[in-house]
């Protein structure tokens, strides 16, 4: 639960349990005051626990049944973080589209695209790169082929993707072939 803040607001008894087990915890915690509720939506490793749910507060868990056994209480927080890390993990946005890691879908609008194992990984990987990434570096890194052997595997796979993007979002140059190799296009 490193570098994860819990605020917890208007929650007086947790914070007190909290405060009683904080040595054998590795977590940071606060009070939330009001004035600090509209800028909790913008931080992204914090989670508000509260007693009643405060309208248009992303991030927060409701507490309705109280009290709980610590360890439920621990497991229940480091759950939450767990799936707040997962989620924000799992979508990206690459130009104008969003990707979903987890389901590999690639979505603009209300087109959506099924991707590959190895075409979500080809496009991470240009993404990552932010320039021309040769066939060979391609080869290696995605596919994990010895750069000496003579195959058309990531041209013959690139090729289809780039088919699959034109088709699904008639765009041609979101993967653009360069002489070399391949560089994702980062805005439409």
């Amino acid at each position: 639960m490193n570098n994860h803040n819990l605020l917890i607001y208007e929650f007086d008894e947790l914070y007190k349990i909290l405060v009683e087990i904080k040595k054998d915890i590795n977590l940071s915690f606060e009070k939330a005051t009001k004035q600090k509720l509209p800028d909790l939506n913008s931080k992204t490793n914090c989670l508000v626990f509260t007693k009643k749910e405060i309208p248009g507060l992303n991030n927060q868990i409701v507490f309705n049944d109280f009290p709980i056994p610590i360890f439920k209480l621990l497991e229940k927080i480091n759950i939450e973080f767990i799936r707040k890390k997962f989620h924000e993990q799992s979508d990206i946005t690459i130009g104008n589209y969003n990707f979903n890691l987890n389901s590999r879908v690639m979505s603009f609008g209300e087109n959506k695209l099924k991707l590959t194992e190895k075409e979500i990984n080809s496009i991470l990987y240009l993404f990552k790169i932010e320039k021309e990434v040769k066939i060979q570096e391609l080869q290696t890194e995605v596919w994990g082929y010895q750069s000496q052997l003579e195959t058309h595997t990531v041209e013959t796979h690139i090729y289809r993707l780039r088919k699959k993007i034109s088709k699904t979002f008639n765009d041609q140059d979101f993967i653009i072939s360069k002489k070399n190799g391949y560089k994702i296009k980062k805005e439409k």
